[in-house]
């Protein structure tokens, strides 16, 4: 799966390394990244938001996340947005607007931010071993509880929270799901089901059907080759023997769509599966209490 991830982006129309080297979190895009497809991608504004940087404490570290939000009101609903091994580039911080457009208070934590920027890094294999691979999975359950709190702290509803993410976002989707007691609902977006485990990465979701503690909405790709739809199909039979949020759990696969069909940025996007996706996102979250 981690191939998909890694997958080069073809040029178009003059966007360079130059021009979107991020500045502040939530801008620009990753090094690896480069150049985007500038046709595609979408821009949400901020009007009526509250939006910017923040530092989440956790213990004494500071995270630095992206956190956005509606102007005056409280007791919104929390949503964790959890980037692709890229980082809190400029596309995820703009799906944390688009959620916030809709009422929730959206969190996007820099979950790789101990180990280093992932933005600085242009070669994709030093990435992966000097940063994503030396990120536990237990840190990151840690850090997102920590964006929960901190949600709580600023006026947010913490009974009523949602995670989703992308990718490798998408894997920590099914295991936040299976971490957090009150959570109320997640969506995956292709992340990967099986795969090697060591110390760090113990358990894959495919293993954590019995512990789901909310119903996960998983959104795939037919034709995302790192992601084979037998691993779906696994998945699902585990779904099924599982947990009571487990049994609930539901998967939809666009056929034609390949890995990452809803990053704007990339070569990936697939504009119906995308617009599809998110609407099929927010209609779980809303059937699901937030």
């Amino acid at each position: 799966m981690q191939q998909q991830e890694f997958d080069a982006l073809v040029p178009s129309h003059g966007l360079s390394r130059r021009g979107f080297t991020r500045t502040a979190l939530g801008a620009g895009f990753a090094a690896a990244a480069l150049p985007v497809v500038g046709q595609t991608v979408i821009k949400t504004d901020a009007a009526g938001l509250v939006v910017g940087e923040v530092d989440i404490p956790v213990g004494d570290f500071k995270m630095p996340a992206y956190r956005a939000a509606p102007a005056g009101r409280v007791n919104a609903p929390v949503v964790l947005v959890i980037s692709e091994i890229f980082g809190v580039h400029e596309h995820i911080a703009d799906i944390a607007r688009r959620f916030a457009k809709e009422g929730y208070f959206a969190i996007a934590p820099e979950l790789f931010a101990r180990q280093g920027d992932p933005q600085s890094y242009g070669e994709i294999a030093r990435l992966m071993s000097e940063i994503i691979a030396k990120v536990p999975d237990a840190q990151v359950m840690g850090d997102m509880d920590a964006c929960v709190a901190w949600a709580a702290a600023q006026g947010a509803d913490a009974r009523r929270v949602g995670v989703t993410g992308f990718c490798w976002g998408g894997r920590m989707t099914w295991l936040y799901a299976a971490h957090n007691p009150t959570l109320k609902a997640g969506v995956a977006w292709y992340g990967r089901l099986v795969g090697p485990t060591n110390a760090l990465t113990p358990r894959n979701p495919v293993d954590l059907a019995g512990d789901l503690k909310a119903p996960v909405l998983g959104l795939y790709g037919g034709q995302d080759t790192g992601i084979p739809l037998d691993t779906v199909e696994r998945k699902k039979t585990a779904l099924a023997a599982g947990s009571a949020a487990a049994r609930r759990s539901q998967f939809h696969v666009y056929p034609d769509a390949p890995h990452a069909f809803h990053a704007d940025y990339r070569p990936s996007y697939r504009r119906e599966a995308a617009t599809d996706g998110w609407r099929r996102c927010l209609d779980w979250f809303r059937a699901n209490g937030l």
